[in-house]
């Protein structure tokens, strides 16, 4: 059971003080009823709730997946553009599930749900990360050998990787942690340079190749099923 303003405010249909405006004007009903308080206790989940004669879907947790462009930052707010930006869905409190370079594109998780972007996120859980690379420079086999043993540069010590699909100036590198810039300065540490970066995966999600940069779809229920599964 939850109060009705905030049930309406938690959709996106206003503040709590612009959803109490519209109770006491009528525009709300609770099961056919005109709603007459907005401290009245709903059963978010069974009621029948209408806003401006349209029936309000409750949803306790969003899940986006997310076409991150280039040259904007994985922040809900900031002094430029945001992936929020980008964003045109009413619920409140979405947030990106961990985070992009700037010049980084790919895939990112927009989400409301707190506990599973902290399993997700946590070190312990050794969440797989999956990202396309260009580079500058020809990548010989010692150099393959010791992304997959680990490095350590300037002092900080990167976790061994997954390195797959090498071919020219390009692979596919898989992390189990998002230490900052860490595809960069690992091959920083080889004498080599990142020219483009896109995230391909996260844990089950794969970015779909339907999306192009900017755009956003619901997760399905398979996709959530498995982010939320255990490793």
């Amino acid at each position: 059971m939850m109060r009705l303003d905030r049930f309406l405010a938690e959709n996106g249909c206003g503040t709590r003080n612009e959803v109490k405006k519209s109770i006491r004007r009528g525009e709300v009903s609770v099961n056919g009823e005109t709603a007459k308080k907005g401290d009245q206790h709903i059963d978010e989940e069974h009621d029948v709730i209408t806003f401006l004669g349209e029936e309000i879907v409750y949803h306790k947790y969003v899940y986006l997946m997310f076409h991150k462009p280039a040259g904007c930052i994985s922040a809900t707010s900031g002094s430029g553009e945001t992936v929020m930006d980008y964003i045109a869905e009413p619920y409140r409190d979405l947030f990106p599930c961990g985070r992009l370079d700037k010049d980084t594109e790919g895939l990112l998780l927009i989400t409301n749900d707190g506990p599973l972007a902290h399993e997700l996120l946590s070190p312990k859980k050794k969440t797989e990360k999956e990202y396309f690379v260009r580079f500058a420079n020809d990548l010989g086999e010692d150099d393959i050998a010791k992304i997959q043993s680990g490095i350590v540069y300037q002092g900080v010590s990167y976790r061994p990787a997954k390195i797959s699909e090498v071919e020219g100036h390009t692979c596919h590198i898989t992390l189990t942690e998002g230490k900052f810039h860490e595809i960069k300065l690992i091959f920083e540490a080889l004498g080599n340079e990142v020219t483009y970066l896109r995230r391909l995966r996260m844990k089950n999600l794969e970015l779909d190749e339907d999306l192009a940069p900017g755009e956003y779809r619901y997760l399905n229920e398979e996709e959530i099923r498995g982010l939320k599964e255990q490793n």
